[in-house]
């Protein structure tokens, strides 16, 4: 039985039925003084520990740590913390699969057995990131968006049904069934937890990471997650705790309510802009306040949902009465649903009116009432722009090209994509409903969507479909080409399909600069699609109303969207008002959340179609250009060799600021001319079946060919080059990043990325930490660390370094030729000073300070043993020599 320092063990009663689990109110009165005002989210992270501690990887030191937490509301504690699930999406699920099935060969080989290779903990996969708006603006458009899907993947969709079929605690869901963190929202989640334990049932809450960032989106109903690398989830699926220091908390207060007219996603976006700026990376952001309670739990989740945008680790609300009502709503089960109310309440984790002011690291305030229509763009989520200043945005973004000849089909500043797309917005029926309301108006008034925009509607669940229809809205909106195109994140993460042939060349040949509007979370430049340049986030209304305008040149407040009776038509004119949208708010029921996830698990007839052998190992299959038996194992044997420091390296890219997780592993499409694009045609795969990098990333020999290959990377070694190309030294010839680290790594020459200011930041991709190892990447250098990008380094081996401060690359004057060395590293610890030496032409040395990012002992262990996969494996293989 675990250890109970603090006396917290109790039994709860409900219904005739006797649970136990660990009482905070218990622990504070013997020995944790004043617990009962820690953030709510603290509170989650304490029970954790109360209910591992086993005098081994959780101590009663790590417990009182969050006393400690109180007094300085901070803390450098590290703590050992256990998830009790995971959710995937397929892009990062299927290499995560990949590897364990890799791993039960390895540990075969090791002399352990294979089927030990399990999830200790329930592991849900969506599959929501495959499907593509190849086909639009007509009714036919989902069935042959969902049979192209299955025809590119039925490979990987193979693959996963094997895994479901043999890996215990995991779980499919087939394509066309929602967003994984919408169906994580209206169905996995279920707030508190029982498993059963030495022969008693124990309460507690429910938590998860995820192998996408916007795992956060769960934290709007008052469960705690976030987003983790693809390797971190793996080791957590493997029973190792995820290593983290006791964050600090910021406090934002919500005073007043929305304006009319006003959206949730009005909020989130100019939260984002609030919250980036104040900087919170790597800390928890906690909502309090009287404005609560005019947030709809839909409304919250929207928020949480960019708490990555916003660079927070999670952006949490507490449980209270709306989350009991959202549950309801969403058809959970009543009996469950009265067991969390009576968990939380004993807990002290349901909020109410009366409820203290939880106290802060710090704490900022946001009046709702301030908040004004908006969106963010062009390149960055953070980058709020009131709508009335759009066109000002727009002529100060990317170089706008001086072609404007009428005879072209389309121009600089046109919306050529408009996407009601993404968790964020279509999990929130108020928005939906919103731009059905619009959609509806505009018709009646005769508008249409401009010929040169792509529209597309593509829900998180197929709920939004059935309250759309009920509502009488779905029509309208398929009346101006918003038709659904696939239940999955579609244009948000670059699945937007092709343009119109015309449309493609014409941007081309006169380099456009033209928009895409989408109701996403990220607008990196070449993430939505690779001719649009200039990608504004904005609120489902908004994307209707932008399709009709068919330009950001124009003020959307004051231009007509078209005319009526020979009158012209404004954005007010067709704008629903809140009392509109709360009338369309009675189509939203529990029967539609009953009937749409009754059967999730069993899939179309196209899934239910696919065959899978028996077999406890996976039989690759050698011809395969999707799942590929991965070399992290190769040679590996049950002790790993010593540290040593890195010598006589090269740089194989220098990069600036905010490079992403895109920049460096690409989701999106596969240029024929490319390294990757090479090697598939040399396979035999035709440029038409290519499919993007997301849906190859269980072939290794693809993906780091993608490494670095996104075309809008800007590599300073090469600084009049976009693309994925480098200068190789010391023939100082240029040539694909990918070819010069080949030519590297047939010279034994160890490779070094240096960078800018918030490195790895966007989606939690573990392509981005596997590329680089393959290419042989041993160390990334840089100002700063997005912070699953930081994680996902160490988890593959390859040594995060900052930049001391007040030291930059632009200090060290880098030419590209100089040989790289980085001392220190055979008695590396955690935060330690490491020396990074530059050797320059005429041999001169110069020597500059740099800081470890490793952060913690688990972290420095994953590091030493080559990577967390490794170290998982050489611990159980070592378990079983015991």
């Amino acid at each position: 039985m675990s250890s109970n320092s603090f006396n917290a063990r109790t039994v709860l009663s409900f219904q005739g039925n006797r649970f136990y689990y660990y009482s905070l109110p218990a622990a504070e009165k013997h020995g944790l003084p004043g617990i009962s005002r820690l953030p709510y989210s603290l509170k989650i992270l304490l029970e954790n520990q109360l209910r591992h501690e086993n005098g081994v990887s959780v101590e009663p030191q790590d417990i009182s740590a969050f006393t400690t937490w109180l007094k300085q509301r901070d803390s450098s504690h590290e703590i050992a913390y256990h998830p009790a699930r995971v959710l995937m999406q397929d892009f990062t699920g299927v290499p995560a699969i990949v590897d364990l099935a890799t791993m039960r060969e390895a540990l075969a080989k090791l002399g352990g057995d294979p089927e030990h290779i399990n999830p200790f903990c329930q592991v849900d996969l969506v599959i929501d990131h495959s499907v593509q708006v190849d086909f639009f603006g007509e009714k036919s458009a989902l069935s042959q968006n969902i049979a192209k899907e299955f025809e590119r993947n039925l490979e990987r969709y193979a693959f996963l049904k094997w895994g479901q079929q043999h890996f215990k605690n995991f779980r499919v869901i087939p394509p066309g069934m929602g967003i994984c963190h919408q169906v994580n929202l209206e169905y996995l989640a279920q707030g508190v937890c029982s498993s059963e334990k030495e022969g008693f049932q124990y309460l507690y809450p429910d938590t998860l990471v995820g192998t996408d960032s916007h795992t956060t989106m769960i934290n709007g109903m008052g469960i705690l997650g976030w987003g983790v690398g693809g390797i971190e989830a793996e080791a957590a699926m493997l029973g190792q705790p995820i290593s983290m220091v006791i964050p600090p908390v910021i406090g934002c207060k919500l005073t007043g309510k929305l304006r009319e007219g006003v959206t949730a996603t009005d909020l989130v976006i100019s939260l984002t802009e609030k919250l980036r700026k104040h900087g919170v990376v790597g800390k928890f952001v906690e909502f309090y306040g009287p404005g609560l309670k005019h947030l709809s739990l839909a409304d919250r989740a929207t928020v949480a949902n960019m708490a990555p945008e916003y660079g927070a680790t999670c952006g949490f609300f507490p449980m209270d009465a709306e989350t009991l009502h959202y549950l309801k709503l969403t058809h959970r089960d009543e009996n469950a649903i009265e067991l969390l109310r009576t968990y939380a309440e004993a807990q002290g984790l349901l909020r109410t009116e009366q409820s203290p002011e939880p106290l802060f690291t710090e704490t900022l305030s946001c009046a709702l009432d301030t908040i004004e229509p908006c969106v963010a763009g062009p390149k960055r989520p953070q980058d709020r722009v009131p709508l009335t200043q759009v066109p000002k945005a727009f002529l100060h973004s990317a170089s706008v090209s001086s072609a404007s000849s009428p005879a072209l089909p389309v121009h600089s500043g046109d919306v050529v994509i408009a996407a009601i797309t993404s968790c964020t917005n279509t999990s929130n029926p108020s928005v939906m409903l919103a731009a059905g309301l619009l959609a509806k108006k505009a018709v009646a008034k005769g508008l249409t969507v401009k010929p040169w925009v792509k529209t597309s509607l593509a829900p998180g669940s197929r709920v939004v479909t059935e309250y759309l229809k009920s509502a009488g809205l779905l029509p309208y909106l398929e009346q101006l080409g918003f038709y659904v195109a696939g239940y999955g994140c579609t244009t948000c993460i670059g699945n937007s399909g092709p343009l119109a042939e015309d449309l493609a060349d014409t941007i081309v040949q006169h380099n456009l600069t033209v928009s895409s509007v989408l109701s996403g979370n990220r607008n990196f430049e070449g993430r939505v699609h690779p001719l649009v340049k200039a990608n504004w986030l904005a609120s489902p209304p908004l994307v209707v109303a932008y399709a009709l305008l068919g330009n950001t040149r124009d003020d959307l407040t004051t231009t007509p969207l078209g005319t009526s009776k020979d009158r012209p038509v404004y954005l007010r004119d067709i704008w629903p008002s809140n009392q509109e949208v709360a009338e369309a708010m009675s189509s939203v029921s529990s029967y539609l959340f009953s009937k749409q996830y009754g059967e999730i698990f069993t899939g179309d007839v196209q899934w239910q179609r696919i065959h899978t052998k028996s077999e406890q190992t996976y039989h690759w299959q050698p011809d395969s250009s999707y799942v590929k038996k991965p070399p992290y194992f190769a040679g590996m044997s049950l002790t790993p060799e010593p540290l040593q420091d890195i010598s006589d390296a090269r740089i194989l890219v220098l990069l600036g600021d905010s490079v992403t997780t895109d920049h460096i592993s690409p989701a999106g499409a596969i240029k024929p001319d490319s390294p990757a694009g090479l090697y598939l045609q040399s396979k035999g795969v035709a440029t038409k079946d290519f499919n993007a990098y997301g849906a190859r990333r269980g072939n290794h020999e693809v993906m780091v060919r993608g490494t670095f290959a996104n075309v809008r990377l800007r590599n300073e070694l090469v600084p009049d080059v976009e693309g994925g190309i480098t200068r190789h030294y010391p023939d100082g010839r240029l040539m694909s990043i990918f070819d010069a680290a080949m030519a590297y790594k047939a010279a034994e020459v160890p490779l070094i990325v240096i960078a800018g200011k918030e490195y790895g930041t966007g989606s939690s991709r573990d392509w981005a930490a596997k590329g680089p190892l393959l290419l042989g990447v041993r160390a990334v250098i840089a100002e700063s660390f997005e912070r699953i990008h930081r994680s996902n380094l160490i988890g593959m081996g390859i040594l995060p370094l900052e930049f001391a401060p007040g030291i930059t690359r632009q200090h060290l004057a880098l030419e590209g030729d100089e040989l790289i060395a980085i001392q220190g590293i055979r008695q590396i610890s955690p935060r330690t000073e490491l020396c990074l030496l530059v050797q320059r032409r005429h041999e001169r040395v110069q020597a500059y300070p740099v800081r470890c990012c490793i952060d913690t002992q688990n972290e420095l262990a994953y590091y030493k043993h080559g990577g967390i996969l490794q170290y998982v494996l050489r611990k159980l293989a070592m378990q079983k020599k015991a």
